[in-house]
């Protein structure tokens, strides 16, 4: 005997799953580890001269410190809150650089930078389907700014951060002014990722989201991001990576971590996406019912509860209420929930039954798909409940699913048939 399927969950509960599982399935349909590794190759290589451009500023920050106690003070810092030392040892540094280098550094990093940003920007095209192409100079020209200003700015604040940090390990400053002073740094990093996020999320998007939404996904994603840096911290060590892989063990040691990183982006900037299609996603479900197996009977568990759709989109109606008129010109489209409804032509001889609609049957939509006035009139035999569908919701429901597009094509063709065989003349 078949144990008893679970109840689908309720309120808040349910809508968390829903996002969820509409998150996860969209992100894994949509093949983005792929995408975050490939924007994590990019990554990598800026990051390559960026390490070389840190090793001449050490080597100028050494001559300045032969005659400054400031810059001495600051290269103490560098070398022991960063492990230079260690970076140059693993291979990361070069001891020496020469100027040809720097320049096929710079120009590696400028085409790095866009290779970087266009794969963010690829990513987010298939996470927010766009129909328009971008300008083709903003696509040339930001690349080769974003990621080089993106950089200067997350380095001041790191070198803001291991001064301190140093500071205060040698009490030159206090321990306690310190503290607050690098809890307040740290509050302008994560602010700092934080609009970035923002920024993408709101902005990279051809039909941009609420910016209310943007913020709050970003936020979750730059926590994600904290305690992902917290984690690598504590269980990711450089030398243990080096030690595996030797000389490439620095390479993959950023390799990993760009590739956690780009996965929380993107799957944050997924569930931005899904957030938007709440609605969209559940009346698929509705619509198509719990057919097939495996999966679906997780979809059965997940979309279950339908108690939000009908407080927001369900309407209550007595018995004769005329909920389509013919020759009407109104577009809302109306999935029957509960009760049965008659479907009435207009004659010379009177109004006449064509048939009926039972529950779970979409209708009303002929009106908004072919643009014409209403082709006959519906009304309720008994107590029903609807789904009333404004057109863009109809449209957004035709775009989102092709399973459901092709079952109201279908519907529609079944309709048409019945209505020139009523009327062959």
């Amino acid at each position: 005997m078949r144990p008893p399927a679970l109840p689908p969950p309720r309120g808040s509960l349910s809508w968390l799953l829903q996002l969820a599982y509409t998150t996860w399935r969209l992100f894994s349909q949509n093949g983005l580890t792929n995408h975050a590794a490939a924007t994590a190759f990019y990554f990598l290589l800026s990051a390559t001269p960026l390490l070389l451009l840190l090793s001449y500023a050490m080597q100028l920050l050494g001559r300045i410190a032969e005659n400054s106690v400031p810059a001495t003070i600051l290269m103490a810092a560098l070398y022991d809150q960063l492990q230079l030392e260690s970076l140059t040892a693993l291979g990361f540094i070069p001891q020496q650089t020469r100027l040809a280098a720097g320049g096929v550094g710079l120009v590696t990093l400028l085409l790095s930078s866009r290779g970087l940003v266009n794969a963010v920007h690829g990513a987010f095209k298939i996470i927010f389907p766009e129909q328009t192409r971008r300008n083709v100079v903003v696509s040339w020209v930001l690349p080769f700014i974003i990621l080089p200003v993106l950089f200067l700015l997350m380095g001041l604040a790191a070198l803001a951060q291991t001064i301190l940090s140093f500071l205060a390990q040698n009490d030159f400053i206090g321990t306690g002014n310190a503290q607050v002073l690098q809890a307040l740094n740290s509050l302008f990093g994560f602010a700092m990722v934080w609009a970035l996020l923002f920024a993408a999320y709101w902005r990279l998007p051809r039909q941009h989201p609420r910016a209310r939404d943007a913020a709050v996904f970003a936020l979750a994603a730059t926590v994600s991001l904290a305690l992902l840096l917290v984690l690598f911290g504590a269980f990711f060590k450089l030398e243990n990576y080096h030690s595996l892989y030797g000389a490439l063990g620095g390479v993959v040691f950023v390799l990993i971590g760009g590739y956690f990183a780009f996965l929380l982006l993107y799957l944050w900037a997924q569930a931005l996406y899904a957030y938007g299609k709440a609605d969209v996603t559940a009346l698929e479900k509705l619509f198509l019912g719990g057919s097939g197996e495996g999966a679906s009977k997780l979809e059965g568990y997940v979309f279950g509860d339908t108690h939000r759709l009908l407080e927001k989109y369900g309407q209550v109606h007595p018995t004769g209420h005329v909920l389509i008129e013919e020759g009407d010109d109104s577009k809302t489209a109306y999935f029957l929930y509960a009760g049965r409804a008659g479907v009435y032509k207009n004659s010379d001889s009177g109004r006449r039954r064509l048939g009926e609609l039972g529950e779970g049957q979409l209708f009303g939509e002929m009106a908004y798909l072919l643009n014409e006035t209403r082709t006959a009139s519906v009304v309720a035999d008994g107590e029903i409940t609807v789904l009333a569908l404004p057109p863009a919701i109809l449209e957004e429901l035709m775009r989102h699913s092709a399973p459901l597009s092709r079952r109201i094509i279908d519907t529609l063709c079944q309709r048409l048939e019945r209505m020139n065989l009523a009327n062959p003349g």
